[in-house]
Parts: C-alpha cells; sequence; structure tokens
C-alpha cells in the first residue's frame, strides 16, 4: 500500500534570507554539516513565534491539519535547536509548498517578492532594481 500523498503548505510570505550561518572563533570548521530548514518549516516558526499565532491559527494559514502544523513545528525548533547548539549553518529552501499570491524570484539577487499594486505591472525587483525576474508559478 503506497503512503497517502503529501498535501502542499500554503506560504504567506516567503524568507527574505536564504539562510543563517554562525560566527565566533571556537568554532571547529571540520566535518561540520549544513542544517536544511524547508520553507514550511519556516513559515511554521514564523506564524507561531513571530506573528504569535496558536497552531490551530497558523494551520488553517498554512491549509494544514494541526497535527500536521505540530509535526512542521516541532521538525523546525529541534533543527534550529541543532544548529545553535553545534554551531551549524542553517540554509531555508525547499519543502512542498506554493505560494498564496503571485510571487516574482529575482534571477539576480533570489529576493522573492509580490505585486501589492495588482493594476500597476512589475518593472523592477524592489531590492537590487534589477529587470531579470521570473513569476513563481502555484501548483493547479
Amino acid at each position: 500500500m503506497s503512503p497517502r500523498p503529501c498535501r502542499l503548505r500554503k506560504i504567506s510570505k516567503p524568507p527574505l534570507i536564504s539562510g543563517l550561518k554562525p560566527y565566533g572563533d571556537k568554532l571547529k570548521k571540520e566535518n561540520v554539516s549544513s542544517i536544511f530548514l524547508f520553507i514550511e518549516e519556516y513559515e511554521a516558526i514564523r506564524l507561531c513565534d513571530h506573528e504569535i499565532m496558536n497552531h490551530k491559527q497558523a494551520a488553517n494559514m498554512m491549509d494544514v491539519s494541526r497535527p500536521t502544523l505540530t509535526r512542521i513545528y516541532t521538525a523546525a525548533r529541534r533543527k534550529i535547536a541543532d544548529a545553535l547548539v553545534n554551531g551549524r549553518q542553517i540554509i531555508i529552501e525547499g519543502g512542498k509548498i506554493y505560494f498564496d499570491s503571485e510571487w516574482y524570484q529575482c534571477s539576480n539577487c533570489c529576493c522573492y517578492f509580490n505585486n501589492p499594486g495588482k493594476m500597476d505591472g512589475i518593472k523592477e525587483c524592489p531590492l537590487c532594481r534589477s529587470s531579470e525576474f521570473t513569476n513563481v508559478q502555484q501548483p493547479e
């Protein structure tokens, strides 16, 4: 019997950064691998800890069940704790996600942005002013 297909998670606001890197002279550089934090894990942390939502509210925002949100949130907290304790780099990317509105990604600086003024066309990236950007497609 095959497992149930994974439901896509709705992301309201993509991360502004692509990761975090520790610094300090006490770090051992050898054999320290990076931790990959999925974008849905980032979103769960953002909604629960930054936006101060309870798990039911955050689950509704991400279009998943409350137990699923709790599993995503717990995995994110474990990864962040491991990175803090062991001095590991965090890279935010990937996951089974879709965006709640029309989003664009800059080819130059890799920044995600949307178009709040739907009537106005987008001419440049708001961060680096590059005109090289692509539309991030939502799943059908």
